[in-house]
């Protein structure tokens, strides 16, 4: 059966080649490399205050958290999930992959909400960034790892960046849908009472979306918990690596351990930003509104009112 290739194959592999081992690499490494500083920065200084915290003081911090944001019920589990953690030897592990986990969720917050809210204000950025989107979010994480440790190198920070670049869609994605899904009457009233584009933004719009913005931050957490094997392949530590020294070695009980792990921390981490999103869709007063509400008028006048001597 005759097809096109018989006469004509194009070496698109070839020129990916190409463009990145001959003018990506010589021309871009260094202003690469450069990017790590401030992911090193905070991975290391986490890592190094997450290791150096006792494991009850921790256990007892979480478990609050949890149970102040999710109820009692997830606090015991956390509890004794991160006793078990400890008792099974990969304390120091997990401790690693979370500091991973959180500062990849950091720049992916710090990056993709604010693209989010230039997409939502914009269609024909939000044209241009969608197919970008569907690439980072569909493409095999391996396919990138190779580009990433020739331009980065190996080890944790570049896991990091590979983290970075597999779960950011969501929240661009969810931020975009949030802000674009507020009320149009409502944004109108805000510009009809005198509101800057700005005022309607921070106090408008970002309140009423911060629902469906902590369900992208809630998937961005989920998917960047998915890369910590993979990110292991490069150099990363933490339960990834246990995962795949467990692998290597044929080693059942050491992966088991690994995966056991990365699912509690999964579980933990779930719940607690689920409830987030829950509390932030009843608290509806923004975080500027709160502020100004400390500085009003009557309120001064009243404090002074007080202090006048009879």
């Amino acid at each position: 059966m005759f097809s096109p290739s018989d006469l004509f194959e194009i070496p698109f592999g070839d020129w990916v080649d190409s463009a990145v081992k001959d003018w990506l690499v010589p021309n871009f490494r260094p202003f690469f490399r450069s990017l790590q500083a401030p992911i090193s920065f905070v991975l290391d200084g986490l890592d190094g205050f997450l290791n150096a915290m006792p494991m009850l003081v921790f256990t007892a911090i979480l478990a609050f958290i949890a149970w102040r944001t999710a109820g009692r019920g997830v606090a015991i589990f956390t509890a004794l999930a991160l006793v078990f953690l400890d008792l099974i030897g990969v304390w120091g592990q997990t401790m690693t992959t979370l500091a991973m986990i959180v500062t990849a969720v950091f720049f992916c917050a710090v990056i993709g909400v604010p693209v989010g809210i230039l997409a939502a204000r914009s269609d024909r950025f939000l044209a241009i960034l969608r197919p970008i989107l569907d690439v980072m979010q569909t493409i095999p994480p391996f396919v990138y790892l190779v580009p990433i440790v020739m331009l980065f190198g190996v080890g944790t920070v570049p896991g990091v960046i590979a983290t970075i670049i597999f779960a950011l869609p969501p929240i661009v994605r969810l931020t975009n849908l949030g802000i674009r899904g507020v009320r149009a009457d409502l944004v109108e009233a805000a510009y009809a009472f005198g509101s800057t584009p700005s005022q309607v933004l921070w106090e408008v719009q970002l309140p009423l979306a911060m629902r469906t913005i902590m369900a992208g931050l809630n998937q961005t957490l989920m998917m960047a918990l998915s890369m910590a094997v993979i990110a292991a392949l490069i150099g990363a530590g933490g339960l990834g690596l246990t995962v795949n020294t467990g692998l290597g070695r044929l080693d059942v009980g050491t992966a088991m351990e690994g995966g056991i792990g990365i699912v509690i921390l999964a579980i933990i981490l779930d719940r607690i930003t689920q409830s987030f999103a829950e509390r932030k869709a009843v608290a509806t007063p923004s975080l500027a509104q709160t502020f100004r509400g400390f500085f009003k008028p009557s309120r001064m006048a009243a404090r002074a009112a007080d202090e006048k001597p009879a």
